[in-house]
């Protein structure tokens, strides 16, 4: 567990330094500041002991249809010998080893040819992800973030993320009288405090011009400036392939509309919704939903066509989550645990604000004519 006064008094140094910061510089210390940051420091972050559940955390059947829906993106790319599977932000290890049961256990034809490469900014991670992928070590490797983004290293495959966009520092905006200006961390006899100010960075304004949409007085938002970025890195480094991104936002109009006047900004401490970024510094998560617009759209200056964007209820439903139920109703497996699965679907479909419709997913390719996917067919076909 960190000592939030030493991540402030770090803070509070460089404000004192070179003067108030963007919010996004703030999240950054508060996330991923070496040792101290959320993500940067010991600790369970995920699941009952810790601050959020995951998909992941819910069941192994989340894996096991992503799974199916990457063995049939191998099979639209003609099976290529060098597929390579990518996870970026892949945590523990979860989601990673329950992909790699399913395909050891169902395509071993892709499986024995496969290569898993796990990029994670959290390197005390990578013994956790060894541990729950020991029966696929032979078939993995690490990578961390600047190795993955060097100049050095392509793939042909899929790179697939899961909460991985939300957490990317984000600078927060308010429309003021006299136009857009931007949220700083400001420090005030001692204490963390917010001052509005011109733009940091003229992409801020340009971000709004090229969505088409302007933010009604007084209304406060966010702008990922790191995502379309992490996205173009991708497309570059992805020869032929898919990007499988699933996260929780929406499309643009409805990401900055009216009624959205405070934005999207949420902190997730012991399980517990808190709209507070400056308690607790990397001792909660602090994350913002998706602008999954511009995500498709920048993705297209990149080469990426999208092939599939929806509800991660219908992505599921339509890419084999029924299947995973039925089969196991088939199976021996004990009582207890097909019910474990039954109220596990449950959550990871339930619409209405549940994972099921807040969380969303898109898939993009690069390289592949015409692809058929799972998710394509539709709910029941």
């Amino acid at each position: 567990m960190t000592d939030d006064s030493q991540l402030k008094d770090i803070i509070a140094a460089r404000i004192a330094q070179q003067g108030r910061i963007t919010f996004a510089a703030f999240m950054e210390a508060c996330l991923y500041e070496p040792g101290l940051g959320y993500y940067t420091s010991p600790g369970r972050k995920v699941g009952a002991e810790g601050d959020f559940y995951t998909s992941i955390s819910v069941h192994a059947a989340f894996g096991r249809v992503i799974a199916r829906e990457i063995a049939r993106m191998w099979r639209n790319m003609d099976q290529p010998a060098d597929f390579t599977l990518v996870e970026c932000g892949a945590g523990n290890g979860r989601l990673a080893c329950d992909i790699m049961d399913y395909l050891a256990e169902r395509e071993a034809g892709m499986y024995g040819q496969l290569t898993l490469i796990l990029v994670e900014r959290e390197p005390s991670l990578e013994s956790a992800q060894a541990e729950l992928l020991a029966a696929h070590l032979d078939r993995v490797r690490w990578l961390a973030p600047e190795e993955f983004s060097g100049s050095g290293f392509s793939f042909t495959g899929c790179l697939y993320s899961n909460e991985l966009m939300d957490a990317l520092p984000v600078h927060r905006v308010v429309m003021a009288d006299d136009g857009l200006q931007e949220i700083y961390v400001a420090l005030k006899e001692g204490e963390l405090v917010e001052e509005s100010g011109p733009l940091s960075n003229p992409a801020i304004g340009e971000y709004f011009d090229r969505l088409g949409i302007k933010l009604h007085p007084g209304q406060q938002s966010e702008v990922n400036l790191i995502a379309p970025e992490w996205l173009a890195m991708a497309a570059r480094v992805l020869q032929r392939g898919f990007i499988l991104t699933i996260d929780y936002g929406f499309p643009a109009v409805e990401l900055y509309a009216p009624h959205r006047n405070m934005g999207s900004l949420l902190c997730y401490h012991r399980h517990k919704v808190e709209d507070n970024p400056y308690i607790r510094l990397g001792r909660q998560d602090i994350t913002s939903h998706v602008d999954f617009t511009t995500m498709m759209k920048r993705g297209e200056e990149l080469g990426l066509l999208p092939v599939w964007f929806g509800e991660q209820y219908r992505f599921l439903l339509s890419a084999g989550i029924i299947e995973e139920i039925e089969e196991s109703e088939r199976s021996d497996l004990p009582s207890e645990e097909k019910l474990r699965l039954r109220l596990g679907l449950k959550k990871l479909i339930m619409p209405d604000g549940g994972m099921g419709d807040t969380f969303k997913v898109l898939i993009q390719s690069k390289g592949v004519e015409k692809p058929q996917l799972l998710c394509q067919r539709g709910i029941g076909a």
